[in-house]
């Protein structure tokens, strides 16, 4: 496939404004999709991660593409790769968000990369995020997107085996069911009409997955509430990226384990004992 590099480079710096408050009603429904898996907070102040619930990309339903995304183009550029995936990023809490808040979000693309990998073309993306409130700066992210080609017929959906994580020591262990109601909610709290998440025959026959796909957001926030509760709540500074599919149906752990160098590691293990996601947090020196 010809990809013009030069058009997807002409995106970069390009920047968008989105807004949102915090309602109660979206505090308690991500609270509920969660549950006890989230770090304890002050009264006022919200979950960490909560901000992927606001101010979601809404497009007209007759504007999505096939995938269920809105058609590239706008904001995002128009990487001619069909598939699309949540492969890491970092964030850095600097205030917590809080309940009646007005948030806005400035976007800006910033690298665009194309790759040649062992599974084909690669396209990564890394849009970069502020949200502020009426206080200042509460969050910095960068969120690292990749495009993929098109899944084969033969392909298994797995990828290539992540790192084992089974029996790697951890001072925190959490068990999460990935059933398909935790997806449908988050589905809907982030407004996300990817239908790797609730079409089981588009995630296993078009794109050729074993089943329906765990959110990535939904695994780093496990990671960063883990994180914070092992750490008592100081601010989050924390690299991740994902490593292989979730799949859906089976109880995944999340565990996180303090470093010697005052770091903290946490990631996700599927049910075959193998990391899909991995993060660290870096203390501020």
């Amino acid at each position: 496939m010809s990809i013009d590099t030069a058009r997807l480079a002409s995106w970069t710096g390009k920047t968008e404004d989105a807004q949102d408050i915090v309602t109660p009603r979206l505090v308690q429904s991500f609270t509920a999709t969660f549950g006890r898996h989230l770090a304890p907070h002050s009264p006022g102040e919200v979950p960490l991660a909560l901000h992927w619930c606001l101010a979601p990309p809404i497009s007209d339903i007759g504007a999505c593409g096939l995938d269920g995304h809105a058609a590239k183009g706008g904001f995002l550029p128009p990487v001619p790769l069909p598939r699309r995936m949540w492969a890491g990023g970092r964030i850095e809490t600097q205030a917590p968000l809080r309940e009646g808040d007005h948030v806005v979000r400035r976007s800006r693309i910033g690298d665009i990369a194309y790759k040649e990998g062992r599974s084909g073309p690669l396209c990564f993306v890394a849009v970069h995020h502020d949200y502020t409130t009426e206080r200042g700066l509460a969050l910095r992210e960068r969120h690292d997107i990749v495009y993929r080609e098109a899944a084969q017929p033969d392909a298994s959906g797995a990828g290539a085996p992540g790192p084992a994580g089974e029996g790697e020591p951890a001072d925190l262990i959490w068990e999460i069911e990935a059933s398909p109601l935790l997806l449908f909610r988050y589905s809907a709290l982030t407004f996300n009409g990817h239908r790797i998440h609730y079409d089981l025959p588009y995630a296993m026959g078009t794109e050729g997955y074993a089943g329906l796909v765990v959110h990535g957001p939904i695994q780093a926030t496990l990671i960063a509430n883990i994180i914070a509760t092992l750490t008592e709540g100081e601010p989050i500074r924390l690299d991740y990226r994902g490593l292989n599919p979730l799949i859906a149906g089976d109880t995944f752990r999340v565990k996180a384990k303090r470093q010697a160098d005052g770091s903290v590691r946490a990631w996700t293990e599927g049910v075959d004992g193998r990391i899909r996601m991995e993060g660290v947090h870096r203390p501020a020196e």
